[in-house]
Order: C-alpha cells, then structure tokens, then sequence
C-alpha cells in the first residue's frame, strides 16, 4: 500500500500533479460510438451537443480485425472536433489483450491532451489500476500532457466485485467505477443472456393464503452488486455508474433500470443507442417538486444545524445534507439545460 505522503506525487518525472479532488462536471450519460464506422463517427459533432460524455469504444462490440481501425478512427474523432465541457473518453481493450498497450500509446501520442478518461475493462483489483496508473504517467511525462487522464474501471468479474473497495482507492486517477452486467453474469456462471435488467424468473412469491393464487414479484438480480459499488465509491470520493442496457426495444425497463441507479447514487448510465440518451438525460436529474422541497430545507436551516418543521415533515441536519445533494445536482443540470433551469427556478 502506498504511504499517504507519496499518494498524489507524479508517478513519472514530468508528469502531471494528480487532482486531489475530482472536476465538477455533469455526467449523466457516457454515450458509446464505435469509431471504426465512419457514418457513426461522422456524428462526433452532433453528438456533443447533446450528450455529457461521448466515449470511443475500442473494445467489446468491434470486431478482432477492426481493433487498429476502431484505434485509428478515435485519433481522428478526438482531433476533428472541439469538445468543450463534453467529457471525451476512451474505453482501451483489456490489459491483458493483444492491443491494450498499444491503444494507450497511440492515444495518448495523438490526443492526451484532449483525453478526459480512459475506461478500462474487466478491472480485476488494485493491480491493474496501478499499471495503468503508471503508464499513464509516463506517456503524460513523454508527450507533455498537461492535465491527468483520468481512470474509469468496469466492475465486470467476480474477483473485482470482491475487490472493489480496494479498486476505488488505488490512485488519485479513479474518476469511477460502471457497473458491467453482461460479463459479470458470465463470470458468476448465472443464468442469464440478458444485458442488464431484471429476469422474470428471479422472484419472490407472496405468502400462501389457502388456495387462492399467490402473487409473484420480480426481483433486481443487480441491486447487492450495485449498492456494494456505490458504497465503495462514495467511501472512496469517485463516481458509481450504471453500465449498459442492452434491450433497445423496452425503454420502460432502461429507465426503470437507470432510475433504480440514480436512487441508490449512481452519476449516470451508459447509452449504447440514441434512444437511451433521453432517458439518461430524463431520469438523472432530479425532479422539479423534489428540487423545491430541498430548496425550502436548506432556506429554512441556512447553517445546516437544529430541526424544523415543513409541510409536516421533520427536518434535520441529516435531511439538510440530502437537500444539498439534490440542489448542488439541480445547479450542474440547469447550467446546461435552460428548460430545466427554469422549472428549477435556479
């Protein structure tokens, strides 16, 4: 383990200082574009100005003989297109791939000053966090990067479900952690084909009252896994995502399934189809009248202490810090969505 005094030194002489604190910014989406498909990286632009993170996905879902074009096509994306507040990131191949290497060299050669994040798949444990970690640095030192590129793990196995915590805290560089349910499933040999999303089989039946029928319930197969996260998450002061949904034609669930993240602390979701970004955009922010009510809590106890009554609803310093969360989360919203700002009255 790493002393406390040597945590935030650079890893390479040259290289950035780490952030001791992570930037502000509204994360509400990482919308996924394969860049070895000219039609769709032609959309780069459009794209921007609507999502929060537009994402150059190098791994699952290209092809092994697209891998070097998927590369190729990023490099062009990330240098054709200014990208102002929207978050730019990467997911690189497994480290344990054939072209996980090489896809942080390029990069970070091409566009390391223009690269937020680098998403890296089927994270492990705190291991694999300190290679990346220390590449990172020494290309940053080579081609004067200026800022850290941030680190973004996926929680796709068993074993690094088991070492999640430990994943959370292993450097500075941790912007966060997505939830990755499809590998997870096949890691834990559960039975299922689904990406993301419940399972009508896993349920729980209602007590039996004679012989009448007993009602059955289905249950989140995702909610031990996801709340172990964010606790990890928040205890190491990153950010928790929901990971994909991969039922495009049942937008219900996506956002019955994004909402049940956003409740337990998740930032955002990922979106894999342009029909997904409304939703992430509906669903991760939070509702006006929910706004109002934590604006009249933190009006009525302007330094946080003591208990009021409002609308016949104790009120705390407890509940005060809740009202925070969703007002400072209504502030990031409204600088970016006026019509929001407005029935946010911010």
């Amino acid at each position: 383990m790493k002393l406390p005094r040597n945590f935030f030194k650079p890893l390479a002489i040259g290289a950035p200082a780490p952030l001791r604190e992570l930037p502000v910014r509204l994360e509400r989406m990482i919308h996924f574009v394969p860049p070895h498909v000219e039609k769709m990286r032609a959309k780069t632009p459009e794209l921007i100005a609507q999502v929060d993170v537009v994402l150059g996905n190098l791994e699952d879902a290209v092809p092994a003989d697209a891998k070097l074009a998927a590369r190729a096509g990023f490099i062009e994306m990330a240098r054709g297109s200014d990208f102002g507040p929207t978050g730019l990131w990467t997911r690189i191949n497994a480290l344990n791939s054939p072209w996980g290497l090489d896809d942080m060299v390029e990069i970070v050669a091409a566009v390391g000053n223009k690269l937020d994040v680098v998403m890296l798949p089927k994270v492990e444990g705190s291991w694999d966090i300190h290679y990346l970690d220390q590449l990172l640095a020494q290309l940053e030192a080579k081609h004067a990067v200026r800022k850290p590129i941030l680190i973004h793990a996926i929680l796709e196995t068993a074993e690094g479900v088991d070492n999640v915590a430990s994943i959370a805290s292993a450097s500075p560089r941790m912007h966060g952690i997505s939830l990755g349910p499809a590998d997870l499933a096949a890691s834990r040999a559960m039975k299922t084909t689904r990406v993301g999303g419940g399972h009508p089989d896993y349920k729980i039946l209602a007590d039996a009252q004679d012989r009448a029928p007993r009602p059955a319930f289905q249950q989140d197969l995702w909610h031990y896994t996801l709340a172990k996260m964010v606790d990890a998450c928040a205890a190491a002061g990153i950010k928790p995502f929901y990971g994909p949904f991969g039922d495009f034609s049942d937008p219900a669930a996506c956002e019955a399934q994004f909402r049940n993240a956003f409740l337990m602390g998740c930032a955002g979701a990922w979106s894999l189809h342009p029909s997904q970004i409304a939703i992430a955009k509906r669903v991760f922010a939070p509702e006006p009248a929910e706004v109002a009510f934590a604006k009249k809590i933190l009006d009525a106890m302007p330094d946080g202490t003591g208990a009021v009554m409002i609308d016949g609803k104790m009120q705390d310093d407890a509940t005060w810090k809740q009202a925070k969360v969703v007002v400072d989360l209504a502030r990031l919203v409204a600088a970016k969505d006026p019509e929001l700002a407005s029935q946010y009255g911010l």
